[in-house]
Formats: structure tokens, C-alpha cells, sequence
């Protein structure tokens, strides 16, 4: 790539940046200045222990290939309100023979800032080849899919699928290994427990819209079986991503959050 292409795509980057950041809400509030959590917020296992835990930026096994910054445990935190709703969805599917799984919940504020930090450094594709090997990563911020501000700030959002119980153990990922399209097969893409969505987790691709008319069959049962369960409960699902939910209402709409994701942060330790 020459140098003038390289600047290019650099000044590309910035103002999709800038214009995120014009497009944010007025009235957004960020929580800086404490490493406290509101004491409406809670750990999900005292709501609810049978739900399984896969804390995706804990691990390097994410888009930007390394734990992300202000995830100091492998821990679903959540408004006590989403994760009460949480336990309800579990017990029908529990009956179902099936468990969710949450990859994140609560997000601070400085791992979105991380999000930003990698999205606009273009040298850096080490994950490019799993996560969005069909996009361009000077369209991250311009695509939606990297954005300054995260729902998941607010304590009411979380990402998660359905496993089939009896749960099989998922192997961890160890950097440096061949990467595998995250929209490729599910016996020949990084194994996961959880039932066949047509995409894995994070698939940066148009393919993980939830209701993608090439998702069919059993892919989009299941998706359907997560979106029904949750949706009667209160939760929203973000149509461009099958993973993500927000249980409604929010008890901070407007709030971001940047306390890190530990138990120490939480009133109640568990």
C-alpha cells in the first residue's frame, strides 16, 4: 500500500470518528469519576447461577485479539431489573432442555474507548480474518459497527445466545492460531457450545442481521427461539446483530458508565 493510500484511509477513520461523535446524543451523561457502581447494579450469578458465562473481552478471543481494557474479571454485571428478567427467560428455556449464554454484559466506558483506540489504528489486523474478513476496516465507524458510545455503557444490555444442555466445554483460544471466517460452517469456524446462529459471536457482517433472509432452517429457528423468548419479557433486539439485546426500560437511558467490570466495583461482593 503506498503512503498517500495509507493517509487516505487515515483521514477516513478520523472523520467517521468526528461524525460519531457529533451524532451522539445531547442529553448522554458519562460516569467518570468513580470505580463504584450504582447499588441497583448486580453480578448476574446472585440473580441467576445457572446461566452460562463466556466473557468474551476477558480474553483475547475478540475483535481486537487481546483482553480489553476495564474487564478485571471474567463477569456479567447488570441493572438488578435486566438481570431479574435475565432469570426469566432461563427458567422457560431451562425447560426447553436449553441454558443462555452471555458473552458481555455491562461495558465501561474506557473498553469502548479501546474499541475506538483499535478501530482507528488501520495497521492493526490481527483478527481481521475471523471478525470481518469481508469489510474494509476503514468502515468500521462508517458501517456502524464501532461507534464512541456503546448501550451496553448503561448496565441494561448484554449479548448472548442458547446452549444445549448438557453444556459441552469450549476450548480456549489461543493466539497466533489459523483464523477461520466467523460465517463459516459451525463444525469448520472457532467451536462454540451454543446451537447454530449462522454466524459466530461478533461477526462483523451483514450475515448476523437477525433476520437476514439467507439465514434459514435450523440457524434461523434458533435465532427466532432466543428473539421470542426475550422479546416477551421486555427485551429489544438490535436488528443488525442476533446477539444483543436491551431489556427495556432502561433505568439509565441516558448514562454511561466506566466503572470497571469487577466485583469490587459492585455494593454487594459476591
Amino acid at each position: 500500500m503506498t503512503r498517500l493510500s495509507t493517509l487516505a484511509r487515515r483521514l477516513t477513520v478520523t472523520l467517521a470518528t468526528l461524525l460519531a461523535v457529533t451524532a451522539a446524543p445531547a442529553t448522554a451523561q458519562a460516569k467518570t469519576a468513580t470505580d463504584k457502581a450504582p447499588k441497583d447494579f448486580v453480578a448476574l450469578r446472585t440473580v441467576d447461577p445457572t446461566i452460562i458465562q463466556e466473557m468474551r473481552y476477558f480474553t483475547p478471543h475478540n475483535f481486537v485479539g487481546e483482553r480489553i481494557d476495564g474487564y478485571r474479571q471474567p463477569l456479567c454485571i447488570l441493572t438488578r431489573p435486566a438481570a431479574e428478567a435475565l432469570h426469566k427467560a432461563q427458567l422457560r428455556l431451562l425447560r426447553q432442555g436449553y441454558s443462555l449464554k452471555v458473552y458481555d454484559c455491562y461495558r465501561p466506558q474506557r473498553a469502548v474507548d479501546h474499541f475506538v483506540r483499535w478501530a482507528e489504528d488501520l495497521d492493526d489486523q490481527t483478527m481481521k480474518d475471523e471478525f470481518y474478513p469481508n469489510v474494509d476496516k476503514t468502515r468500521l465507524f462508517l458501517d456502524g459497527y464501532i461507534a464512541e458510545k456503546s448501550g451496553h455503557s448503561r448496565g441494561s444490555t448484554m449479548d448472548l445466545t442458547i446452549v444445549r444442555l448438557p453444556a459441552k466445554p469450549t476450548r480456549p483460544y489461543l493466539p497466533g492460531e489459523p483464523l477461520v471466517p466467523c460465517y463459516a460452517p459451525k463444525t469448520e469456524r472457532f467451536p462454540d457450545n451454543s446451537v447454530d446462529m449462522g454466524t459466530g459471536f461478533d461477526c462483523f457482517d451483514t450475515l448476523s442481521h437477525t433476520l437476514d433472509p439467507r439465514i434459514q432452517g435450523e440457524q434461523r429457528a434458533n435465532r427466532l427461539l432466543l428473539k421470542s423468548t426475550l422479546e416477551t419479557l421486555g427485551f429489544v433486539n438490535l436488528a443488525e446483530e442476533w446477539w444483543h439485546y436491551t431489556y427495556k426500560p432502561e433505568l439509565y437511558p441516558d448514562t454511561y458508565f466506566d466503572f470497571p467490570v469487577s466485583s469490587k466495583s459492585l455494593t454487594t461482593h459476591w
